[in-house]
């Protein structure tokens, strides 16, 4: 007799959470693996990996194999998956897994294969792909069957998925490859163009969280950002304010509002209707920018709600399909 194993993952571009079928997160990593360059070993995955970034010896490569919401390197995609899935629940020679991921909405027939075999090649049998805009919208507990339109905007690390919901479909959509890595890179080349300072990812992903916002805020401050002197090499620190950063983010955030704008210009006029009574929903971890919610309100004069865990919100949808199919 074989017995199933049920797990839906939200493959991120920046992390990765694997969620059980009663909708219990058991992994939530960053998307990195740490390799030997030398004999293609997989060191570490996850938090560990991501901990090695700018920090590993030339014999080990910390990369992120997940860009733009895509597989940029698919041995890696499948090590990390593998890595994960083992991690995530006990099995034996008799157990069947059964794995729900997402994909962002505009992917390529190509990419969509990609995903699917990279899966399988992690030890599943059975394989669902699932657009991340329609999970997001179940784990929002958004009435996504209902004739009835609900609007959701997934904002994760690399793509950001502009969706209308209806009768269990997408009506109306839209994705860019804008994300929170967007916002980081962002932030990484303005330092490089206006303080010829060079700072790593991950110092340009805590600048975002401390004083990073699409609005003006309560208690706006600054920071000193630490780096490489790009002009003698030598380790520098300078000052960089709130109001500068929200300049720096201003681009992407503006793309973000106009693939909603776009989005919403091609919605049915009862559905429109029925999102200007409900409002718009954001999830995703890049949705939680300072003042985003608030600009997205003024900028398309429709409410905008976020649910109580973002982040989350497409794990819990996977999980919640994961159910639906038994």
């Amino acid at each position: 007799m074989l017995f199933s194993r049920d797990l839906a993952i939200d493959l991120g571009t920046s992390s990765t959470l694997v969620c059980d079928k009663k909708g219990r997160i058991i992994i939530r990593e960053p998307s990195v693996v740490a390799v030997d360059v030398k004999s293609k070993r997989v060191l570490a995955t996850g938090e560990e990996a991501k901990a090695m970034i700018g920090r590993t010896p030339g014999s080990i490569v910390a990369v992120r194999p997940l860009k733009d919401g895509v597989i940029a390197d698919f041995d890696m995609t499948s090590d990390m998956l593998r890595s994960f899935i083992y991690r995530s629940s006990k099995r034996s020679l008799f157990t069947k897994t059964r794995i729900v991921v997402c994909i962002p909405s505009g992917v390529t027939e190509v990419e969509r294969r990609a995903v699917e075999d990279a899966v399988r090649c992690a030890g599943a049998q059975e394989v669902e792909l699932v657009e991340e805009a329609m999970a997001a919208a179940l784990g929002a507990g958004l009435p996504v069957f209902d004739a009835t339109g609900s609007m959701i905007v997934d904002i994760g690390g690399g793509t950001c998925d502009a969706a209308v919901i209806s009768l269990g479909g997408i009506a109306a959509c839209r994705n860019i490859r804008i994300g929170g890595d967007a916002f980081d890179e962002a932030i990484v080349n303005h330092m490089k163009k206006a303080h010829n300072l060079l700072i790593g990812n991950n110092t340009a992903e805590d600048i975002k969280l401390k004083i990073g916002s699409a609005s003006t805020y309560d208690g706006e401050g600054a920071m000193d950002v630490r780096g490489r002197n790009l002009t003698d090499g030598l380790p520098k620190s300078v000052e960089i304010t709130s109001a500068e950063v929200r300049e720096i983010l201003s681009e992407p955030v503006d793309q973000i509002i106009a693939a909603i704008r776009e989005t919403l210009e091609v919605t049915l006029p009862e559905l429109a209707a029925d999102i200007i009574d409900k409002g718009i929903y954001l999830t995703g971890g890049a949705s939680q920018l300072r003042g985003l919610a608030e600009l997205i309100s003024k900028e398309t004069k429709i409410a905008v709600h976020i649910p109580e865990n973002p982040m989350d919100c497409v794990a819990t949808g996977l999980s919640i399909k994961l159910r639906r199919a038994r």
